[in-house]
């Protein structure tokens, strides 16, 4: 038993190798975190490779199975393919060029021939990618090598799974883009004209308090010496202090992000849920009153501006009915709902619009017709077969949406007097206060980039063909 179970990890790792071998990213993402063991294997194939018998089976079956007339067949065969490509495209025939790709062509061929007869038989060119999979069929040297080389395994473990590598892989794309976005602000808030010094001390300070203040702050040293500090700042969660206030970035962002997200995320689940219901009635009754009804409603919330129909909202509801507190209170519930329904209106538009847009290019394609044609009720179909494959451009739209919210939700926040990240990142940024900008925009752009790998997973859960390229790759 205990056998068996070494041979089903051995396995995994020799196959994750083999599969990503072609990928020279993940190549040299193994040679990196394995490199004690592989200078030692290295070594070890230099000294073994002499032995191998690739080169000389190789000779010997091209002098057996392919002739010299074989040889001759085959480049008549390209000549002619070559002319006859010539004289369809109207392309003067060069017969010294046509003998020479023919030549080459029946070169490559005469190399595959051999290959295939070589791996029929078992041998195999040895490469040190090949000697390397062989050694990871090895207990015992996994065992010596596990240790100085557990990086790597780990490694190997991750990428054996398809779906967990595609998570690997969104997350490492997300930490690039996380670095581009922060060195991108960091770069305009650079070569910005505000200057932090005058727009906080004053138009009356002396050239000695504003050198006192750069130099407090680091602004006096060069670009790339601020830049280091910034990112080394963010991946150890040490923001600094902002110019304005003195106050520990980090903590002031951990106290006003978790309200926008929250808002966010609940106009999110307001637009879902009245949105796509909409869309699809649309869809299957087109043209029709209800459909009309429901278009124009959702081209009212797309025109109308949040900052106004919040004012509006604050008049009616706050001030006239009183259902509502007009502006928020963090210890009162009912204050978020106002915020939520402005925010998530204009989405609740759009993704409806896309919903409607979808499905009615999913609804008259052939599969639905044959659905209907064997008898299946109007709403199995909707539900069992047309929802899922229009869900792909809605869940794009979603992510984009959502993204959008996250960052232009100051103007709603402004109106209903919401201390949230939007509002924060616009009162820093006419100082420019860089460390409370920078660390402001750097949570949002995780935020949006988790969110873009959840989408990205959901699109393997609803689309079956996804899902077969993830493994295929």
């Amino acid at each position: 038993m205990r056998s068996d179970k070494n041979q089903v990890d051995l396995t995994l790792f020799t196959d994750s190798f083999r599969k990503n071998a072609s990928k020279k990213s993940y190549v040299a993402a193994y040679y990196v975190l394995g490199i004690i063991v592989h200078i030692f294997s290295y070594f070890y194939y230099v000294m073994t490779k002499k032995r191998n018998t690739y080169e000389a089976r190789a000779i010997e079956l091209k002098q057996t199975l392919l002739t010299e007339d074989m040889r001759l067949q085959w480049q008549q065969e390209y000549e002619q393919q070559e002319r006859t490509k010539a004289q369809f495209f109207n392309q003067t025939i060069d017969e010294a060029k046509i003998q020479q790709v023919a030549k080459k062509l029946a070169e490559q061929k005469m190399h595959k021939q051999i290959n295939q007869e070589l791996t029929k038989t078992g041998v195999e060119k040895n490469t040190y990618a090949h000697f390397f999979t062989q050694l990871l069929k090895n207990p015992a040297f996994i065992a010596i090598s596990f240790i100085p080389a557990l990086p790597m395994y780990v490694l190997l473990l991750i990428t054996s799974n398809p779906f967990i590598r595609f998570i690997f892989e969104r997350l490492l794309q997300s930490i690039f883009v996380i670095i581009g976005v922060a060195t991108l602000v960091f770069t305009i808030l650079y070569i910005s004209p505000f200057d932090p010094a005058r727009n906080l001390l004053g138009v009356e300070s002396t050239p000695e308090q504003v050198a006192n203040f750069n130099k407090l702050y680091g602004l006096d040293q060069p670009y790339l010496v601020q830049l280091w500090h910034s990112l080394s700042g963010l991946f150890t969660f040490d923001l600094g202090t902002s110019f304005a206030g003195k106050e520990d970035v980090t903590q002031s962002i951990l106290n006003k992000f978790p309200v926008t997200l929250e808002i966010a995320l609940f106009s999110l689940l307001m637009a879902v849920a009245i949105a796509i219901p909409v869309g699809i009635i649309s869809a299957v009754r087109p043209n029709s009153f209800v459909d009309y009804i429901f278009m124009f409603i959702a081209l009212i919330g797309l025109s109308i501006p949040s900052f106004w129909q919040g004012l509006i909202f604050i008049l009616t509801f706050s001030l006239e009915l009183k259902w509502f507190p007009a502006t928020y209170n963090p210890n009162n519930w009912m204050s978020l709902v106002l915020p939520i329904v402005v925010l998530g209106t204009s989405i609740t538009a759009s993704i409806a619009r896309m919903t409607r847009s979808s499905m009615l290019e999913v609804i008259h394609e052939d599969y639905i017709i044959t659905a209907k044609a064997k008898g299946l009720s109007e709403r199995k179909v909707i539900t069992k077969h047309a929802i899922r494959n229009a869900m792909i451009p809605i869940i794009t739209v979603i992510g984009l949406l959502f993204g959008g919210m996250l960052g232009g939700s100051a103007v709603t926040e402004k109106v209903f007097n919401i201390s949230g990240i939007g509002s924060y990142i616009v009162d820093k940024q006419f100082i420019p206060d860089i460390p409370a900008i920078l660390g402001g925009v750097v949570y949002i752009a995780i935020t949006i980039s988790i969110v873009n790998m959840l989408i990205d997973i959901l699109y393997a859960f609803f689309d079956p063909r996804i899902r077969s390229k993830m493994k295929k790759s």
